[in-house]
């Protein structure tokens, strides 16, 4: 038996949810806002050539803590996990706010990192728990509306705080806000004692959290030694996983079509969705000579449609059904990156509108989807299936970066047509991708394991 969440009244209920709210929304604005400063940052710190690892460090700890804090929460309760990762998010955030050099930087990052592993998987597996499926898809919407608006308006917020003070600010601003979703969380969130023999795959663990960090970082700096021993050690991974009673991966939950249907396509659509986002900008600057300006006008109606689909699901979905939304997300997905591939060339009004259809489709399917899995998941592999989710959603995102990168090619440094005959090849890989999940989508028509 494990600790259940539960709320001893629905007024304690809407607090403690209010609390879990803002803490989703200081991680996801801690993760965008942070851009806008790195400028000033380097002018006072200096360390030019370390610009990128602290965005880089942030993404590697926070990813590869994610099922470490889904699994232990099934082992040890969510509510005591879930204020310790807050805890270490408010004093790497601290810590970098007084940091007086790069290095100390990259080592706060790291820090708030781990504590942001905690934050959304948690978040997300403690509303599952605590809500009917009809209540939890309206809240589990309004949180991913939450963190879009936070990813949308956060450059913003952050040029601001820079202009008016200091880029340290950026970093002390989370501290007020976090300890207030924190006292929220532990006062109001109750949670009922459970008893057991708590064990965990320490062997399997140790490799899979290696693994995964390898294989991203490699990733990330195209270090492909890294990225075979990565995959080498996530292979031994579930090797090792698959002879333990209490496994980090949650084996017995993906072996059942939904829930590795979910992780298989959070894969693919975060490769197609996260390698876009990270070149479309190319288009504006390197193909049609533009600036910033018309760079935010092709990433933000992807943003929006994310964020509103989302919305729109959790409130259709028990009307419509989730395999129905999922279905279209990855339609939308499709018609989204043929279009993109077929676009380059126009103006960028043109692949803005094909954006926001693949921020759609990312807001439908995605958000259906981990509503669906997480009704077929037994509450003990709750916070492990999430996590996985989640996980495999950022994983897909590094292996796209990578591969459209290898597709556009010497696109970067010519510009021009080749620039865009390179994003054309990564577009029509993403037209790929998305027509496989979207296979595996047709398959949830099945019946048996996908919640009303």
């Amino acid at each position: 038996m494990i600790a259940l969440v539960t709320s001893s009244s629905p007024s304690d209920r809407r607090l403690a949810t209010s609390g879990l709210v803002v803490g989703i929304f200081l991680a996801a604005l801690e993760s965008t806002v942070v851009a806008t400063a790195m400028p000033s940052v380097i002018r006072d710190l200096g360390g030019q050539e370390l610009y990128a690892l602290p965005f880089a460090v942030y993404l590697l700890t926070s990813t590869v803590s994610s099922p470490l804090w889904g699994r232990a929460s099934d082992m040890l309760g969510r509510k005591n996990l879930y204020l310790l990762g807050v805890i270490l998010f408010l004093i790497g955030s601290a810590f970098c706010g007084a940091a007086n050099s790069m290095s100390w930087l990259i080592v706060a990052r790291a820090l708030q990192g781990v504590g942001a592993g905690a934050v959304q998987p948690l978040t997300f597996t403690i509303i599952g728990e605590v809500y009917t499926m009809e209540t939890r898809a309206r809240v589990q919407g309004f949180i991913s509306g939450v963190w879009g608006l936070s990813g949308l308006f956060g450059p913003l917020l952050g040029g601001l705080i820079v202009d008016s003070t200091s880029w340290r600010l950026v970093f002390y601003m989370s501290v007020p806000f976090g300890v207030i979703a924190a006292l929220l969380v532990w006062r109001f969130l109750r949670e009922s004692p459970g008893r057991g023999r708590v064990s965990l795959d320490w062997g399997g663990a140790i490799l899979f959290t290696l693994g995964s960090g390898l294989l991203i970082w490699g990733l990330e700096l195209k270090v492909w030694a890294e990225v075979a021993v990565g995959l080498v050690m996530l292979a031994l991974a579930v090797l090792v996983e698959l002879r333990h009673a209490s496994p980090l991966l949650p084996i017995s939950s993906l072996r059942l079509r939904l829930p590795r249907v979910g992780v298989l396509n959070n894969i693919l659509a975060g490769a197609a969705y996260f390698g876009s986002v990270s070149y479309l900008p190319l288009y504006a600057q390197g193909v049609t000579g533009g600036g910033a300006t018309q760079a935010g006008l092709i990433l933000t109606p992807m943003l929006v449609g994310w964020t509103v689909t989302s919305i729109v699901a959790s409130r259709v979905a028990l009307r419509v059904g989730l395999t129905r939304l999922v279905i279209l997300g990855h339609a939308l997905l499709i018609v989204a990156y043929a279009a993109l591939a077929l676009l380059i060339g126009f103006p960028i009004p043109a692949l803005a509108a094909a954006g926001f259809l693949a921020g759609s489709g990312m807001g439908f399917a995605m958000f259906s989807l981990l509503i669906a899995v997480q009704g077929a998941t037994p509450k003990s592999e709750l916070g492990a299936v999430t996590s996985a989710v989640l996980f495999s959603r950022t994983m897909g995102g590094a292996l796209g970066v990578a591969l459209m990168g290898l597709l556009i090619g010497e696109g970067f440094a010519r510009g021009g047509q080749a620039l865009a005959e390179g994003l054309r090849h990564a577009f029509i890989l993403a037209v790929v991708l998305v027509i496989v999940a979207f296979a595996l989508a047709l398959r949830l028509r099945r019946p048996s394991e996908v919640p009303a």
